[in-house]
């Protein structure tokens, strides 16, 4: 597949397209790019079609490759690039010759996949990592986590999400097996507690919001799981409630916390939990990964002091080449380090905060752009959603700013009555902390990430608000 790749492109380190299904086709065409010397871009294909046809008119993709289920939606963007269906590429005719002439051409530093995420002005970001950047996070993932040839992994998170770079890589790296997990049975968990037990799962490398809802579901009271060593988390703050369920039933598994945005590779921080945390405490990010550090800095980038709250910046190997065809914003995020001025060493601006604890431990606060000013006060909306998320009726909740009337809202789904939680509150924050307006949700939305959609609660709440 790679050779044919190569014959379409006909050139090296060209951005190639793949509508990523949560299959192991997909991985197949990630890795018939690479070989073919380019890189490849996952796409969501439940994502709206206008966002796709965005990214891939600024990414001016040579190729679109596409699963068979995905035909009909990748003919729509014929007119854009070339399509391809992935079973369609003649896999028997490799041409080593042209494939080796084109890796030759291709160093550690050129781009091994670009990710898009969300930007601030709804256009997409598209990150892109090099081939050094994942090589080196791999041997220290795999070395510090203690994986093996006899791990088998439960992949969770879907290919066009950054979390499965983990998955895939740490697999290849130690000879290990990865099962793909169907998205499906996170909707039964008594069925996906079944599948991890038959298929004797050993790691789990999930996002901490699917840690939670397995968590949330009661499964736990009435089976447990029997193979599972290693539970790896990240993507989201890790909550101790959830976590305490986890460990009530399964007290034998190591639990690693770990902190990093799609900019550093993966993550840039990590915590093997091993204490005991009471269900309103705060869990760690823990300290840097080997070969990239981690430190804070204030608002006019100056070093904080212990225990001082500061924004999370990174240097290291891991830091992404910036973001793609957008100069501005990559020189707004990347910078020259401000404690350096002999010579040219880039660090990143996370925009997260956070402060280091007695025992040298990172601990996440919010974002930068979660802090607001409300009734005189500055308050982190972290604090509140960390503080709400700890009530144990309380199984998930989100609270943001409505800057134009200056009000607090927060949206909760639980059995906690919404009249309560103000009651509750008031016994850990003041009063000027306290959500005015409260929403209580059947169940909360979530985006392709598994992350809590807090975009869509946002917009619906202020488009009610307008009517």
């Amino acid at each position: 597949m790679g050779t044919a790749i190569s014959k379409r492109i006909k050139s090296v380190n060209q951005p190639v397209a793949v509508l990523a299904q949560h299959e192991i086709g997909s991985i197949i065409a990630f890795f018939a790019v690479i070989y073919s010397g380019n890189y490849y871009v996952p796409l969501d294909s439940k994502m709206p079609k206008k966002r796709l046809k965005t990214i891939l008119k600024q990414i001016e993709t040579p190729l679109l490759l596409y699963n068979e289920c995905d035909e009909k939606l990748a003919l729509e963007f014929s007119e854009i690039c070339p399509v391809e269906c992935i079973s369609n590429i003649d896999i028997t005719n490799t041409d080593e010759e042209i494939l080796k002439e084109n890796r030759l051409k291709v160093l550690d530093i050129d781009p091994l996949y670009m990710i898009f995420t969300s930007g601030s002005t709804g256009i997409p970001k598209g990150i892109v990592i090099s081939h050094r950047s994942v090589i080196d996070f791999t041997e220290w993932f795999f070395l510090e986590c203690g994986f093996d040839c006899d791990d088998i992994m439960g992949n969770q998170a879907p290919f066009y999400f950054d979390l499965s770079v983990k998955d895939i890589y740490v697999t290849l790296k130690c000879g290990a097996t990865c099962h793909i997990l169907d998205k499906k049975l996170f909707m039964f968990p008594k069925m996906l507690v079944k599948e991890l037990n038959e298929k004797c799962i050993t790691s789990l490398i999930w996002a901490t919001s699917a840690f939670h809802l397995v968590a949330n579901s009661g499964i736990f009271e009435k089976e447990n799981l029997k193979t599972v060593k290693k539970v790896i988390l990240g993507g989201e703050a890790l909550r101790a409630k959830q976590l305490n369920i986890w460990k009530r039933a399964m007290p034998n598994i190591k639990y690693t916390n770990l902190y990093g945005p799609t900019e550093v590779t993966v993550d840039c921080t990590y915590y093997h939990i091993d204490k005991e945390y009471k269900d309103e405490d705060v869990i760690p990010i823990g300290k840097a990964c080997r070969n990239k550090e981690v430190f804070l800095l204030d608002s006019e980038l100056k070093p904080v002091k212990k225990g001082e709250v500061g924004q999370i910046c990174v240097r290291g190997i891991g830091l992404a080449h910036g973001y793609f065809e957008d100069n501005e914003k990559t020189n707004m995020a990347f910078i020259q380090d401000p404690r350096n001025k002999k010579y040219k060493q880039i660090v990143y601006l996370t925009g997260d905060l956070a402060y280091e604890n007695e025992q040298g431990f990172l601990i996440f606060v919010s974002r930068k752009d979660g802090q607001i000013k409300h009734m005189g006060y500055r308050i982190e909306l972290g604090e509140l959603e960390h503080c709400l998320n700890s009530f144990s009726q309380i199984d998930a909740a989100i609270v943001f700013f409505d800057e134009n009337n200056d009000k607090i809202v927060c949206f909760y789904e639980g059995k906690m009555k919404s009249d309560s939680i103000n009651k509750s509150l008031k016994e850990y924050l003041p009063k000027y902390m306290l959500p005015n307006i409260i929403f209580k949700l059947d169940e909360m939305p979530y985006n392709s990430n598994g992350k809590i959609d807090r975009a869509k609660l946002k917009g619906d709440y202020l488009i009610d608000k307008s009517n």
